[in-house]
């Protein structure tokens, strides 16, 4: 494949290195410092974009005149931009996740499964730890996952507690964030029921996971329609 990097971070150099192990060509690294380069460069086979929402007016731009496939990792947009991205899918397959990882995916796909089985009689809560220099939390995969937990929005989600907040309420999805070290990530969702509980946790070791993760969804989203993707249909077929 011919590989556009958008950003040129750790998870970019790290893309960067296993797209040339693979064997791909990389058609070209852009940044913050010379975006300006999108106005003018070639259609790429797939996007790859870890960078900044301040990019995106630039790439959005450009994936609409080359209507080339985007393969797209970066946190922190608003609403706002997450509705370009969705007006992007008019001209290209686009694919958008905040975590790449498989066994993120396989996560996902087993809370919206067990979830509507145990919510009404458990409390749900969340932890999730990442390394020190990360800017946002809650995280982007934080959110994807209480997305797939109460997918309706019936449960409030409270970031954190302190003081006399009162007894825990049933209509509360508790999400705790912890910042520390070198973490690559690392999640447990908690159903709390009456006399048991159920918890499942999903540790990063590496962010080769993801770099990787999105180089193999970068592969499948090059045959895809334009349209747009969950990380789910991409590894498992789930879309057409």
């Amino acid at each position: 494949m011919r590989i556009l990097l958008i950003g040129r971070g750790k998870m970019g150099r790290m893309l960067e290195d296993l797209l040339t192990a693979q064997g791909h060509t990389l058609l070209g690294a852009v940044g913050r410092g010379d975006k300006e380069r999108l106005a003018a460069a070639d259609k790429a086979d797939v996007v790859i974009d870890f960078s900044d929402p301040a990019l995106l007016p630039d790439l959005a731009a450009y994936i609409r005149r080359t209507k080339s496939p985007l393969c797209c990792g970066t946190t922190g947009y608003s609403a706002e931009q997450q509705q370009i991205l969705q007006e992007l899918s008019a001209f290209a397959p686009v694919l958008y996740s905040a975590n790449f990882s498989l066994g993120i995916a396989l996560f996902r796909r087993i809370l919206s499964q067990v979830s509507p089985i145990l919510l009404d009689g458990f409390d749900v809560e969340m932890v999730e730890t990442h390394h020190n220099q990360k800017i946002d939390a809650p995280s982007g995969t934080a959110k994807l996952l209480a997305d797939a937990v109460d997918p309706s929005g019936r449960l409030r989600r409270v970031y954190g507690r302190s003081g006399k907040c009162g007894k825990r309420a049933r209509d509360e999805m508790g999400i705790f964030s912890m910042r520390g070290g070198t973490v690559s990530g690392a999640h447990t969702v908690s159903f709390f029921g009456e006399d048991e509980t159920f918890s499942i946790t999903h540790s990063a070791a590496s962010r080769r996971i993801f770099a990787a993760g999105a180089l193999k969804a970068a592969a499948v989203l090059t045959e895809k329609p334009p349209g747009l993707y969950e990380l789910e249909d991409i590894l498992f077929g789930g879309a057409e």
